[in-house]
């Protein structure tokens, strides 16, 4: 009858570590995410790219595009536009 005991402590035991183990291979999994792929920077200076805040009508124009973020403004995320190219003079 002890020794029944004792398996019964030893599968407990044996069953924690197992669920401790894979729960944190599970965590560590999902912090490490998926890698990001480098994107080198391209030039667009002559797309006519800008960044305008629709809150205030703040504008940045874009020569360079790297990561994609968006940059926020007024709080608010700004919306990308491209107009035609004005002709020169």
């Amino acid at each position: 009858m002890i020794a029944a005991v004792w398996w019964r402590w030893l599968g407990a035991i044996g069953i924690v570590v197992v669920i401790v183990v894979v729960g944190m291979s599970f965590l560590r999994a999902l912090s490490a995410g998926r890698p990001r792929d480098r994107i080198e920077p391209e030039d667009v200076e002559g797309l006519d790219v800008f960044f305008v805040c629709g809150e205030c009508g703040t504008e940045f124009r874009v020569t360079r595009l790297g990561e994609i973020q968006v940059p926020r403004h007024c709080g608010e995320p700004m919306n990308v536009v491209r107009r035609p190219r004005e002709p020169s003079s």
